[in-house]
């Protein structure tokens, strides 16, 4: 059981309130629509350790109020062919730039059979599977990535120059779910650093590095020191390769410059969308999905291993659990969002269901 306080809330309680307090902080509508249905989809989906979900409004007030972000910047095309686009974000939310890029992706596979969307001049994207997962809704395989600030180190260094560096690729089944893969390039991000602080735990030692260059299981230590890639040099190799499909090929940002400007994120965005039925019809995909998700299944187990989930398995699981029980949100962060609201005038409340009681987040 975690050590972190914790109460369910009602899921459209907490839509209600975070639509209305984008809207209070001057986020237009079409813009908070497509911001507010992400944090929540991240919220279901995700751990909170991972920060993706609604604590992230109090930081989006300060950069909104700071000029970190610009909440109503025109989302720009600056160069389009059949299959291919290059845009500007403007400085906007990246979430939404995202989002509109990747159906921008989707159109373009309806014609080409592949869309592919570069974004440059935006800002922290949020998790790259609410993109991703736009494309099995619309009977593609959608894959995004971005760039991130400098936190990871390359392999053999003890500093931060490529950054988490996410991807999402998200598949259609017949299994009631997409298959998903959604993972930063890194072990782990700050995020499951802090959790792990805030619990007492130890971290793996191959999650981050002291500024000294070592490897600790500290998550207070590791803190002010550069994160490490999956795989050691490979994660550092596939973070490497992302700065260059979305950043340096897109014009915008890339390697150290990312979030360097306070006033310009310069992080960039590649989007993409394959078309299935251009290969084959959607049914017949779905039907070698799930044989081949039979045959992954039926493999023998591991000890200590109950048995073998697909790739986005876990989350769907994590989802409806979510979406029956209630969603948990740590206190402090319910008490937070709370001020925040009367801060704006805002008197939409969270609808508490009661204590979390599930010991699996």
């Amino acid at each position: 059981m975690t050590k972190v306080p914790m109460t369910a809330v009602s899921l459209e309680s907490l839509k209600g309130f975070v639509f209305d307090i984008l809207r209070a902080m001057g986020v237009p509508e079409e813009e908070a629509e497509i911001f507010g249905s992400a944090l929540i989809f991240s919220e279901l989906r995700f751990h909170p350790g991972h920060g993706q979900g609604v604590k992230k409004l109090r930081r989006y007030q300060s950069r909104f109020a700071e000029g970190g972000i610009d909440p109503a910047a025109p989302w720009e095309i600056l160069k389009e062919s059949p299959a291919l686009a290059l845009v500007s974000a403007n400085n906007g939310i990246g979430t939404v730039a995202a989002t509109r890029a990747m159906r921008l992706a989707i159109e373009k596979s309806k014609v080409c059979g592949i869309g592919q969307v570069i974004v440059r001049d935006s800002t922290h994207f949020g998790s790259s599977a609410v993109h991703a997962c736009l494309g099995p809704e619309t009977g593609c395989i959608g894959i995004a990535m971005t760039n991130a600030g400098p936190e990871m180190a390359p392999w053999g260094g003890r500093e931060g120059v490529v950054g988490t560096n996410p991807w999402g690729i998200a598949v259609p089944t017949g299994l009631g779910f997409p298959a998903v893969l959604d993972i930063a390039l890194t072990t782990a991000g700050k995020g499951m650093m802090n959790w792990h602080a805030a619990e007492g735990w130890p971290m793996p030692r191959d999650w981050a590095l002291t500024p000294e260059g070592e490897e600790t299981d500290d998550p207070h230590a590791a803190m002010a020191g550069a994160l490490l890639g999956i795989g050691q040099y490979k994660g550092y190799g596939l973070a490497f390769m992302t700065d260059v499909l979305t950043g340096v090929i897109g014009g915008g940002g890339y390697g150290l410059t990312p979030y360097a400007d306070p006033k310009k994120w310069d992080v960039s965005h590649t989007l993409m969308a394959i078309d299935i039925e251009w290969f084959m019809p959607l049914d017949e995909f779905r039907r070698r999905m799930d044989d081949f998700t039979k045959m992954v299944k039926s493999r023998a187990l591991r000890p200590g291993f109950e048995e073998i989930l697909i790739p986005g398995e876990q989350e769907a699981r994590r989802v409806r659990r979510k979406t029956d029980s209630g969603i948990p949100l740590e206190d402090a962060a319910i008490v937070d969002l709370q001020a925040l609201a009367i801060e704006l005038g805002v008197d939409s409340e969270i609808e508490v269901v009661g204590p979390w009681e599930e010991e699996t987040l």
